[in-house]
């Protein structure tokens, strides 16, 4: 089973995109039993509180329902639970190390860092406004990720 964990300032917006997006994926393809997938938050300020309006609006454009999801922070011990920790922008990944400590099992990645577009961040929809972008960007680290693991062959 591979356990992947989204990671976001609030996780109100993009990681629980990120989340609900991945996990419909894999629903589609017949893998949703060969994941184990959830999102969290390196700040406190939105926990417990639900996904973000432009988020739930998004994703039910496609079908896709956040229901029961609230914010919660993430901890030291996701870490050691969690394969991937994928991480939606530079500010994060630097919150999740102070979260964590040290990467020292190279677990935690930007998103997008499967793509052809290493090393970029998927912007904010808290601050832009644009949910469609976010979404976009979203759809195409997910579906590098994806690729990935099937190259690796940690999916059948």
């Amino acid at each position: 089973m591979v356990k992947v964990l989204f990671v976001c300032h609030g996780n109100i917006c993009r990681s629980p995109m990120a989340e609900f997006m991945f996990k419909d994926m894999v629903k589609k393809l017949h893998k949703e039993d060969q994941f184990e997938i959830a999102s969290a938050a390196t700040s406190r300020e939105e926990i417990g509180n639900p996904v973000h309006y432009g988020t739930r609006n998004k994703l039910a454009q496609f079908g896709i329902s956040v229901a029961g999801k609230y914010a919660r922070q993430m901890t030291k011990q996701d870490y050691e639970h969690y394969d991937y920790v994928l991480i939606m922008d530079h500010n994060n990944y630097r919150n999740t190390l102070r979260i964590i400590g040290q990467d020292k099992l190279q677990k935690v990645h930007l998103l997008l860092d499967f793509t052809a577009r290493k090393g970029q961040s998927i912007a904010d929809p808290w601050y832009t406004g644009d949910f469609d972008i976010t979404y976009n960007d979203i759809k195409e680290g997910l579906e590098g990720f994806y690729s990935y693991l099937v190259q690796q062959k940690y999916i059948y």
